[in-house]
């Protein structure tokens, strides 16, 4: 990690720079990839896992009796962690769940909005350098408790043509309603475009690498909804002299194992305490077994020397970091400043890991600075808010005067005759 002292503000943006690629070069493979899958269905995909994935698979659909084989491979104790992950993110999830928003504006005017949730959802779970099982909680969960009516997930098959265990065992406990062995883009392309097995969907979750990304915005071009703007994993964390450098130095690691073009940023007070965290660093990174990954992330990650607790809010809010964890003293007051970020741990014992796992809160986030405008998933994610209206007659003529000076002035006469032809009834 490259550190820098007292960077004038001018430089933040090339010094926080993301690691990412120029993702344009992509599109025409992908969008090839797309298309294929949309004219030719399923026999697209199974040629594109044989050579993607390296597996031929005729039978896309994951069978009962393989949902029975994974559960049984999967440890009493892992199933326990998974059901009490489960468990929280249920309890924090359920509390968002809104009611119907009922006013009356004036009277005979009444206007409502209630929640309906989109029919059916796809879920994108990677599986190329980590099966994770966790996202599944992530966006099986919400989806649920929005009242998601068919939940289709896909993940890529292993080399034994099989998803992990894991995975299929987290997706059934959570109500997946369908589960398919295929990954990548032909998978974005089966639940956007549908094919004889793989139903179309109205949405799709979850992230991926860089081709499913790409896909994912190309999708959406052409009228299927995503979660959000995806990029690779990153954390930012903000430490003074009451901070662990030990537990620093295993917070960027755990965020620097994700992938290496994962990006993860420090910034602190003091050169010596940047320094005894790079010396945890160094010896943590020996023992990791994904230590190549977290070096290359490391490469495009940086340590910053802030002047005043206010340069470093500047300096967060400018990054906009997926994941931000607050290890200064009165860490609360510190917090209350930050405007732009994904999901913020507070303290010496709060870290990131756990908001990926188990405490509640939802690890689908926006990244690569899209947390100054997007919000994490939520249940709100997986449903669409609908506007009522119902006007009496006392109502209509208490607004109509009102509608039909605005639909005049706009030369707008349909409009205005809408009202006006009412109002004439009423008077008969």
């Amino acid at each position: 990690m490259k550190t820098y002292k007292y960077p004038t503000r001018e430089n933040w943006s090339e010094i926080l720079k993301r690691p990412t690629l120029d993702l344009s070069d992509l599109e025409p493979l992908v969008n090839d990839i797309l298309n294929q899958v949309k004219t030719e269905g399923d026999e697209a995909i199974q040629r594109f896992t044989k050579k993607f994935d390296n597996v031929q698979i005729t039978d896309f659909e994951v069978s009962k009796s393989e949902i029975e084989a994974a559960e049984s491979q999967v440890s009493n104790e892992l199933k326990i962690a998974i059901q009490t992950a489960k468990a929280n993110i249920t309890t924090f999830h359920a509390a968002q769940k809104s009611e119907t928003l009922e006013v009356e504006t004036m009277p005979g005017v009444k206007c409502w909005r209630k929640s309906i949730a989109i029919q059916k959802v796809g879920l994108y779970i990677p599986g190329g350098t980590a099966p994770l099982f966790s996202t599944v909680l992530m966006l099986a969960v919400p989806a649920n408790l929005a009242g998601c009516k068919e939940i289709v997930l896909c993940a890529p098959p292993q080399k034994d043509g099989k998803i992990h265990p894991a995975v299929l065992y987290t997706a059934n406990l959570c109500g997946v309603s369908k589960i398919y062995k295929i990954g990548g883009v032909q998978a974005i392309g089966a639940m956007a475009f549908g094919t004889k097995t793989v139903p179309k969907v109205q949405k799709i979750f979850g992230p991926g690498n860089q081709f499913v990304t790409v896909a994912k915005q190309l999708i959406s071009k052409s009228g299927i909804a995503i979660d959000m703007p995806a990029g690779p994993s990153e954390v930012l964390v903000v430490a003074d002299e009451t901070a662990n450098p030990a537990f620093v130095a295993a917070d960027l690691l755990s965020q620097a194992e994700h992938g290496e073009d994962s990006q993860v940023v420090l910034v602190a007070f003091e050169a010596d305490f940047i320094n005894n965290v790079q010396t945890e660093i160094n010896k943590q990174l020996a023992n990791l077994p994904r230590q190549a990954i977290a070096k290359k992330s490391l490469e495009n990650s940086v340590s910053i020397i802030a002047k005043s607790r206010e340069e470093a809010i500047d300096i967060t809010n400018e990054y906009a970091p997926e994941h931000l964890i607050i290890a200064v003293k009165n860490a609360l007051d510190f917090t209350n400043e930050i405007i732009n970020a994904g999901s913020i741990f507070i303290g010496n014992y709060t870290p990131e890991a756990v908001g990926d796992y188990a405490s509640g809160t939802n690890h689908t986030l926006p990244t690569n600075g899209f947390a100054t405008a997007f919000s994490g998933v939520s249940v709100d994610a997986f449903v669409k808010k609908i506007t009522y209206q119902e006007i009496t007659k006392i109502g209509i003529q208490n607004i109509g005067k009102t509608v039909e000076l605005m639909a005049e002035a706009e030369e707008l006469m349909g409009h205005k005759m809408a009202v006006t032809i009412r109002l004439q009834q009423l008077k008969l």
